[in-house]
């Protein structure tokens, strides 16, 4: 150990208070900033690990933000997989389960997937099927029946095993596979086929939420999103009513724009708040443009020509796509967390600045003494700014520790709700930051020490 390092650590120790209590507002603020941003990097790591599974392409109502908002026409199905390139089409309905076992279910949430099984025995590649763990999954045999596979983590909520009946919304399903995929996206599914969910969810049967495209061997995936976009274009369909997200939300069945009007809950909003047009005294209902007239309005261009992008009745997404869509919510939630984490951080720098300061003020006569015994300004500096380093260093390997281990504990005790990750990187950058925060806070009270001289240092003590 160096004289300089001795020196320094001897300072602190003999103010052990004062230095404890800085420590502990930068332990906290460390640790704080671990645990927000370990929010963001398990989202990231859920989203890339769930996504990575799934190769295919997803066709969907325009502007749903996932399959259980979109409803498309079943018949588009065999036009899809008519294009060059395609492998396979699986049609797929969802719905959310509201009553499992008689237990209300709000959070986290169970999904009923209705899934084509014939042609989801074709795919090289399921992502349920592959992390099958007990029993078997569906095959053509269990069309028209309530046979159904669930996740372990749905298994192990409601004490069900193989064999086992599981009654969800009024229908006993018979569970003949359980799987795991070991993540928070999927492990929230309960699969059955896509009949049986459209008896269970009231949906036609002249109606799909999407499709997922299994590209043929050596297709280019732009190469057919741009062949089905071409097959498709011109043709009419509503995009997705955000009015349904509410409705959804209220425990309804998702519904999609009819002439105009959106769907169930906003008529009546309509209704409720939009007054009647009159005409001698007497009510006449309003009259709305029909959808043809609406959407060519709306694809007009400036011209007066029709915009050949916005005649898409289907929007098809890659696992690019999707990531894309929510690595831009995640940016957003940097942002909040950033804020968050930086009033943390400015009290602990005001805490290491109050301290470097009083240390200062306290030994300005120690300081004299040194600079007349042949200490330089740089000496004085080095030394306030390796004390302040080391509360730095010290508060952010204590602050890191503290917050990983948080992460494992949260982790742990509520595995189907969150998942937090605070990996090597996200650790190593707080421990660096944090020395980097306990360097700024005593840069300014070195300053002041290093330009006293010898007779005022003595002087002001």
């Amino acid at each position: 150990m160096t004289p300089l390092l001795h020196f320094s650590l001897r300072n602190l120790l003999t103010r052990p208070l004062r230095t404890l209590l800085s420590l502990i507002g930068l332990t906290v603020a460390i640790a704080a900033m671990v645990g927000l941003f370990s929010v963001a990097n398990g989202l990231d790591r859920m989203i890339h690990d769930t996504f990575e599974r799934i190769p295919g392409l997803i066709a969907v109502q325009p502007g749903a933000p996932i399959p259980l908002f979109s409803k498309l026409p079943s018949a588009w199905g065999a036009d899809i997989a008519d294009t060059p390139g395609v492998g396979v089409v699986n049609a797929e309905v969802w719905n959310r389960a509201q009553i499992i076992e008689g237990k209300q279910v709000f959070s986290p949430p169970r999904f009923l997937f209705g899934t084509d099984i014939a042609t989801r025995t074709q795919l090289r590649h399921g992502v349920y099927r592959d992390a099958l763990e007990e029993g078997r999954f569906l095959t053509p045999s269990d069309n028209g029946t309530l046979n159904t596979v669930i996740s372990r983590s749905i298994a192990e909520e409601f004490d069900k095993q193989l064999g086992d009946t599981l009654r969800v919304d009024g229908n006993n399903l018979t569970i003949v596979g359980i799987y795991d995929c070991n993540s928070l996206f999927l492990d929230v599914t309960i699969i059955l086929d896509v009949d049986a969910v459209r008896r269970i969810s009231r949906t036609g049967q002249d109606t799909v939420s999407a499709y997922y495209v299994e590209l043929a061997e050596g297709a280019n995936s732009e190469a057919v999103i741009a062949a089905v976009q071409d097959r498709f274009r011109g043709r009419k369909l509503d995009a997705v009513d955000p009015n349904s997200l509410l409705n959804m939300a209220m425990g309804a069945q998702p519904t999609t724009a009819v002439n105009g009007q959106g769907g169930a809950l906003a008529q009546w909003l309509n209704r409720l708040f939009t007054p009647p047009a009159t005409t001698n005294g007497e009510s006449v209902a309003p009259q709305e443009p029909s959808s043809e007239v609406a959407l060519s309005q709306e694809n007009e261009t400036d011209d007066g020509t029709v915009d050949p992008a916005e005649e898409l009745p289907l929007e098809i997404r890659s696992v690019e796509d999707w990531t894309n869509d929510f690595e831009k919510f995640s940016a957003d939630l940097d942002i909040f967390l950033v804020i968050m984490t930086g009033i943390g951080i400015t009290i602990a720098v005001v805490s290491i600045l109050n301290t470097m300061l009083m240390s200062v003020t306290e030994r300005s006569i120690e300081f004299g003494i040194l600079k007349a015994n042949g200490w330089s300004r740089r000496d004085i500096l080095l030394l306030i700014g390796l004390e302040s380093g080391i509360l730095g260093v010290t508060g952010g390997v204590i602050g890191a520790a503290i917050g990983w281990v948080a992460t494992l504990v949260i982790n742990y005790y509520w595995a189907e709700r969150v998942y937090l990750y605070a990996g090597p990187g996200l650790l190593s950058a707080s421990v660096a930051f944090s020395t980097l925060l306990g360097i700024a806070g005593g840069l300014y009270p070195a300053y002041l020490a290093a330009r006293m001289t010898p007779m005022e240092a003595i002087r002001r003590g």
